[in-house]
């Protein structure tokens, strides 16, 4: 291979434009930049390869965790499968540097020949020349690191255990990033491909690879190999996004499935409890219950949810990604309760539609009627990104478990549900409360598998009163709000 690898898929699956590729990442960038203060930076993230306009927004919520490494991070090991030559063993590159649009990046030579030397890896040029599920991970990392050396590896049919060993070669410190590339479900229906990228999120979340298919994972092998590693050195493991082509780019009859997650050294990411964090939304609280209140009082104006205002300048609480609950009480009786336990979208939208949904479309009750505003209580809880738990039998689960702490979510064979911290005040004991949670999945009260999967969070919960603030109905505009849109003010 020549000195330098030219780009291959620029043009195809991202911009060969350099000014267009760098307005593309920004965005990607800022939309996906939803980590909270204090949170470490990884030692490895899994990202999606397919072009930037499926998976450009789920692969950037990992690398927009890189922010605060820039200039700490001097390496990045990127593994990922080969798609075009079917071989043994893992493929080293004899290139000087490998270059994007947005300029060239120098191979770290010496770790190459490290690995060169192990065995089942060799140099391969024919596996570099029209593989892109490394190349597309390379303007991202250039965009948020910087300078830094790249240590590229493409695998082919290789056990577990040679990767392993080959990323112990060269796993470094905290100047290393491990980068593994992988798709998921490919081709199913939107409904399908959910239920078994569940699963195979579940098991990465499990830190087991045996459960991950190749038909589940193009990237299986590189992942397999990680997930190991990550287990014996003790790693924690987030997950940051889940979605599908269908959810990116339109059709849904036939989608690819992508996937982001961030793995952290012991310990570093034990819960950021955020006392900033807390700080941040309880100092929001006006402009939070604000939301609901517009989202609500528009939702009566006009029968639909809020338009918001993505024009306008935003604290940067409710611009951020943030996933939200919004409960509705009356006389303390529960009237709707409707919310995300991932971070999809811009905070604020999270909290306007769940403020329309759960005063007229929770299923549980009939739409919100003018007669029950006046005794309405609004509640706000700001979740924390869900962390996996480890755990081999229930009891282990439930001895876990921090009552009026922890938010769980549950998942198995397709089905899952999810208990917000406030319902401790209910369900004091632990064992009951994750009784009631399968039952609320739908799953037996004693069901269990090696599948099931829970992990928990934390709610920053905010109250207020529907009431509190507005003038007096009157006219089209009965609750002082201008139908139809939300700004920055709420």
């Amino acid at each position: 291979m020549t000195a330098v690898r030219k780009p291959v898929v620029a043009g195809a699956f991202y911009p060969a434009d350099p000014d267009v590729l760098r307005r593309q990442l920004t965005q990607f960038l800022s939309e996906a930049d939803n980590a909270p203060a204090g949170r470490p930076v990884p030692k490895a993230l899994i990202g999606p390869h397919a072009g930037y306009g499926y998976s450009g927004a789920v692969a950037a919520r990992g690398y927009a965790r890189l922010a605060a490494a820039r200039g700490t991070i001097r390496r990045v090991v990127l593994i990922g499968p080969s798609h075009y030559l079917a071989f043994k063993g893992l493929a080293v590159d004899t290139a000087q540097a490998w270059e994007t649009p947005v300029g060239t990046v120098p191979l770290d030579t010496e770790a190459v020949e490290k690995l060169r030397r192990m065995p089942m890896v060799g140099e391969l040029d024919a596996a570099y020349q029209r593989e892109h599920s490394l190349e597309v991970h390379l303007p991202f990392l250039q965009h948020v690191l910087g300078d830094f050396r790249l240590v590229p590896i493409v695998a082919g049919e290789t056990p577990p255990e040679v990767i392993s060993a080959a990323l112990d070669v060269v796993w470094g410190g905290p100047e290393t990033l491990i980068v593994v590339s992988t798709d998921l479900s490919h081709y199913l229906d939107y409904a399908a491909c959910q239920a078994i990228d569940g699963r195979t999120a579940a098991a990465i979340e499990r830190f087991d690879g045996d459960a991950i298919t190749a038909e589940a994972a193009c990237g299986r092998t590189p992942l397999r190999g990680l997930l190991l590693a990550a287990r014996r050195r003790g790693l924690s493991i987030e997950r940051l996004d889940l979605r599908n082509s269908g959810d990116t780019a339109g059709m849904r009859d036939r989608v690819v499935g992508y996937g982001a997650w961030a793995l952290y050294p012991p310990g570093a990411a034990a819960a950021v409890e955020p006392d900033d964090a807390r700080a941040e939304v309880e100092a929001h609280r006006p402009a939070l219950l604000n939301l609901v209140r517009a989202g609500i009082a528009i939702g009566f104006d006009t029968g639909r949810p809020a338009e918001v205002n993505r024009a306008a300048t935003l604290p940067a609480l409710l611009a951020r990604h943030g996933a939200a609950f919004v409960t509705l009480k009356r006389n303390g009786q529960l009237r709707g309760c409707i919310g995300s336990s991932m971070a999809r979208r811009p905070l604020i939208a999270d909290v306007v539609d769940h403020a329309f949904n759960s005063a007229f479309k929770d299923p549980r009750f009939p739409p919100l009627s003018l007669l029950e505003v006046a005794a309405l209580e609004l509640s706000v809880s700001v979740l924390t990104p869900p962390e996996p738990m480890q755990f081999g039998a229930e009891r282990e689960l439930v001895a876990q478990l921090r009552p009026g702490v922890d938010g769980l979510i549950i998942g198995d064979r397709g089905r899952g549900a999810l208990f917000l911290p406030m319902v401790w005040g209910e369900i004091p004991d632990p064992r009951l409360f994750v009784v009631l949670l399968k039952r609320k999945a739908g799953l037996g009260d004693d069901h269990w598998s090696p599948t099931f999967a829970a992990r928990r969070f934390r709610a920053i919960e905010v109250k207020g009163h529907m009431v509190e603030g507005l003038v007096p109905p009157g006219g089209r505009d009965r609750f002082g709000w201008n139908p139809g849109r939300i700004s920055a003010s709420g």
